[in-house]
């Protein structure tokens, strides 16, 4: 029996996967969670052979959570969910020992398999992202200049960018101006569109 800690914060969402795993005749669900910073406590708990998480968690990030959880309990293999195909979301899952990376429109069937998979050690991943992650890489951003771009998503000015993140100006327009060489944009706009497509953002 594989037993499964499913970690999902849309009610109806985490409803319908543990009604679908609860299905398998060889799988028991032994813990639905809706908060990221709730997954270590809960595998300690219940000891899961699969912990199954989304990766937009509040609390934790699944990603984070997966990074704790490996750390921590070694002998629960994870999958996790997203609803998104950012590359650099699933860079990010193989560092931190990810078995399994599907997205939510996957057909049902999927999960499940993907369990019974990672349940045996085995790697789940899309082929199409895999290829696509390592086409597009690692972000070229530096931290900061991810946030200089955050801000300048909301359509904010370059003044009061610097107010709120306590930064000059200029130094302001200097990580626009990198960040904006880094991804290839051609002005903001375009470089704040392309850092979100890629999941740099």
């Amino acid at each position: 029996m594989i037993r499964v800690l499913i970690a999902e914060d849309m009610h109806l969402i985490r409803g319908a996967l543990v009604a679908l795993l609860s299905r398998e005749l060889d799988m028991e669900v032994v813990a639905e969670l809706d908060r990221g910073d709730q997954v270590l406590e809960a595998a300690i708990r219940t000891r899961p052979d699969v912990a199954v998480l989304d990766i937009d968690l509040p609390g934790m990030d699944g990603l984070s959570a997966a990074e704790v959880l490996h750390e921590q309990v070694p002998n629960c293999q994870i999958l996790v969910l997203t609803g998104l195909s950012q590359p650099s979301h699933l860079l990010r899952a193989l560092k931190v020992h990810v078995r399994g990376f599907i997205l939510k429109d996957a057909p049902a069937a999927t999960l499940a398999q993907g369990v019974r998979r990672v349940a045996i050690g085995e790697r789940v991943i899309d082929p199409d992202l895999l290829a696509l992650a390592l086409e597009t890489g690692e972000s070229p951003l530096t931290p900061r200049e991810a946030d200089v771009l955050r801000a300048a998503e909301e359509g904010i000015s370059t003044d009061e960018i610097a107010r709120t993140l306590f930064l000059s100006s200029a130094t302001v327009r200097n990580y626009l101006s990198n960040a904006i060489t880094k991804v290839g944009g051609r002005n903001r706009i375009d470089a704040i569109r392309i850092a979100r497509d890629a999941g740099w953002l």
